[in-house]
């Protein structure tokens, strides 16, 4: 079989930065629903289509194919007093609002003189990323997958 539109892949992967540092990877197969539904990077799924089990993938995302370009807007300086005192830490995150609405995951980066420094970008904003992963399994997606636009079941969304 292979992958096409609304087939379950499985992969194992690695993510490496333009240094060639480990950022993230999986021994065990993670899954996704192929076919636009935003369950992996667009170029990867674009890698990926057509490829069978046992096929490799090895390629370079650009800021924009992965993370997206680092947004100085996102980050922001706030007072100390915004924040509970008793809790507030470098590495915290915290859920805001940008004025369209959308909900950003901000990180204290940050903490002097009564003020906070909080950062809104993903912490690999702006880099180069390389992607390999090995298609372990392919299968058809149920209807119910398709129509809720994601899988189910291991490794998958569960209700």
């Amino acid at each position: 079989m292979q992958i096409s539109m609304n087939s379950v892949v499985s992969i194992t992967y690695e993510l490496h930065n333009s240094e060639g540092e480990l950022l993230e990877s999986s021994d065990k197969p993670v899954s996704y629903l192929h076919g636009g539904y935003d369950g992996i990077f667009p170029k990867v799924e674009e890698a990926l289509h057509g490829k069978k089990v046992g096929d490799v993938i090895d390629l370079t995302l650009e800021p924009d194919d992965a993370f997206g370009e680092y947004d100085e807007e996102l980050v922001q300086i706030e007072p100390a007093t915004a924040f509970p005192s008793d809790q507030l830490e470098v590495g915290m995150q915290f859920e805001g609002e940008e004025p369209g609405g959308d909900v950003v995951l901000y990180t204290v980066t940050e903490i002097a003189d009564g003020k906070v420094v909080v950062d809104g970008n993903h912490p690999w904003a702006g880099e180069r990323m390389n992607f390999k992963c090995s298609i372990t399994g392919i299968r058809p997606a149920t209807k119910e997958e398709i129509s809720h636009g994601h899988i189910h079941g291991e490794g998958g969304h569960h209700h």
